[in-house]
């Protein structure tokens, strides 16, 4: 994959995980403890953005 197609992807997967983590956090915050994993895949998405950045 490329540069842009990984950015692309990056994004368009930071902006689901953003919408399920505004979902959660809304309407599900007492019941479920997943914001922590959202958020943690969406750093893990960042850094694979960066490092193809990089090369």
């Amino acid at each position: 994959m490329n540069n842009n197609k990984v950015l692309r992807f990056s994004a368009i997967a930071l902006f689901l995980l953003g919408i399920a983590m505004i979902y959660i956090g809304g309407f599900h915050a007492p019941k479920v403890m997943l914001p922590p994993i959202i958020t943690g895949v969406g750093f893990f998405i960042i850094a694979w953005a960066l490092k193809a950045l990089r090369n």
